[in-house]
């Protein structure tokens, strides 16, 4: 390999189908790939993640293993399962720093005992929006300042226990109603409300010591009004520039967002999407999920054609790399100086799922409840995590619970027992809210439980029970708070 492409691999962080490091990808990184980022695809098992991380570093000892280990709903770790850390809505509900920055430990412990060197997280994102599709409980809350501390707190927990953090997603992807995933979206705010709202939360998170920061695929008028900021300088400048200049004077990793993203290369292919993004000033490009060695190849390749055409500057692709290595000597330090002993017990997230739970209305007799879960699309995000009651759940007392897709009639219920309806983000499906409109007024005594982000408006029922997360720890917490109503 030249060294121009040994330059555009070290910017390189790709990934790969199943449960074993494939070849090519050990090949790569011995030639000096960046990294790899794993996917609920990869992690069958702790133990398959242990043994991936391991063949990473046995490859390459300065490579960046990484995954996104939110807590909550969005987990890799237990993907299978559900997570049993409290996501960042719990955390801000409760609003207790000292158990943010106990939950972010205990996920850096276990990180660390696993072997992976940065968590694509906390989320920054002030969640101001409702009706986003793809943030919601992902987010600490829709207030700058509650997010600010919180977000602040989960980068000491998680650095402490010798893992990296990356806030996500630069400048903010709180105020929008499409998904990155799968569209562009735009936020509209004036500059303004740009820096005292959504700027807030990052600027703690890189005064805590955050190693990273994420860009999002948004475009945000008020800073580049034809860029998404994965593909704009005016973004990183912002992010980049001293503080005394209004800028947040971040000097650490920038990270993309996964390149495969519509909102990052819908129109144009991840190769071009690539060079764009580190011409923009991103360092590491993370490809996303299923990858193989010709598309990493592509590339690299189309890096090296832009230096060569004058497209890329050969300074920014230098300036990248030897980010990445700044940002490998820093994940190591962090390790190093972090304590050994294993994750804590777990109690920290069960007091704050616990406290997070909030009742709307009065909960009467559930004994024998119906228990149906309105099940509407997936976040991609998150993917398909199981979400709802556990199957042990006291409520269910063994009868199961009883899904209701978008176009299926209302199951016969019987008139002498309870109903509770599960909904996750229930507002923002028409479908769902028309189905509950209906249950509520055959049923005067319907309890929903929304697992979700609260909606501007309650939904229909008697009762309405908010959880703000769907991952394990959360369903365990509902079925407690049930569970006391079950005789009246």
């Amino acid at each position: 390999m030249t060294e121009l492409h040994t330059l555009a691999l070290r910017t390189v962080m790709a990934s790969f189908d199943g449960g074993s490091l494939p070849e090519w990808a050990r090949r790569r990184l011995g030639e000096g790939m960046g990294g790899i980022c794993l996917f609920g695809g990869n992690v069958p098992s702790l133990d398959t993640v242990r043994e991936l991380c391991a063949a990473i570093h046995d490859a390459a000892p300065q490579a960046i293993a990484s995954l996104d280990e939110e807590g909550g709903d969005v987990t890799r770790l237990y993907y299978a399962v559900g997570s049993p850390h409290a996501g960042h809505a719990v955390l801000g509900v409760v609003d207790d720093t000292t158990l943010t920055r106990a939950v972010a430990g205990d996920i850096g412990a276990e990180l660390r005992e696993i072997g992976v060197d940065l968590d694509l997280g906390p989320v920054a994102d002030v969640n101001s929006n409702p009706l986003n599709p793809v943030i919601g409980v992902r987010s600490f809350g829709g207030e700058p300042d509650l997010a600010a501390r919180h977000v602040a707190a989960f980068v000491e927990g998680l650095q402490a226990a010798g893992v990296g953090a990356c806030l996500k997603h630069f400048p903010g992807h709180g105020d929008t109603v499409a998904d990155s995933h799968v569209a562009l979206p735009v936020a509209e705010a004036p500059v303004e409300v740009l820096r005292a709202r959504e700027l807030v939360p990052f600027r703690a998170g890189v005064a805590a010591g955050a190693v990273a920061v994420m860009t999002s695929h948004v475009v945000v008028r008020a800073l580049d009004p034809g860029r998404p900021a994965t593909f704009s300088p005016l973004a990183t400048q912002l992010l980049r520039s001293p503080g005394a200049d209004g800028g947040l004077g971040f000097e650490g990793l920038l990270v993309s967002d996964a390149l495969d993203m519509r909102g990052a290369s819908g129109e144009i292919g991840v190769p071009t999407a690539a060079v764009r993004a580190l011409g923009a000033g991103v360092d590491l490009l993370c490809l996303g999920p299923s990858f193989v060695d010709e598309q990493v190849q592509a590339v690299v390749e189309a890096i090296v054609a832009a230096v060569r055409s004058g497209d890329l500057a050969e300074a920014r692709l230098v300036e990248a790399a030897s980010r990445v290595d700044a940002a490998t000597g820093r994940l190591h330090a962090l390790r190093s100086a972090s304590p050994t002993t294993g994750p804590g017990d777990g109690s920290a997230s069960s007091v704050a799922a616990r406290g997070a739970v909030q009742v709307d209305g009065t909960l009467g007799s559930l004994d024998r409840a119906q228990v149906l879960r309105f099940v509407a699309g997936a976040n991609v995000a998150a993917g398909r995590v199981p979400w709802g009651l556990p199957p042990e759940a006291r409520l269910l007392a063994g009868s199961p619970t009883i899904d209701v897709a978008d176009g299926d009639p209302l199951p016969d219920l019987d008139p002498a027992r309870p109903v509770v309806a599960l909904v996750r983000g229930g507002h923002r499906y028409a479908w769902v809210v028309a189905g509950l409109t209906t249950l509520a007024r055959r049923r005067p005594d319907l309890v929903v439980v929304e697992l979700g982000w609260p909606g501007p408006d309650r939904l229909p029922g008697r009762t309405v029970v908010h959880t703000f997360g769907a991952s394990a720890v959360s369903a365990q917490a509902l079925d407690d708070r049930l569970a006391g109503a079950l005789e009246g």
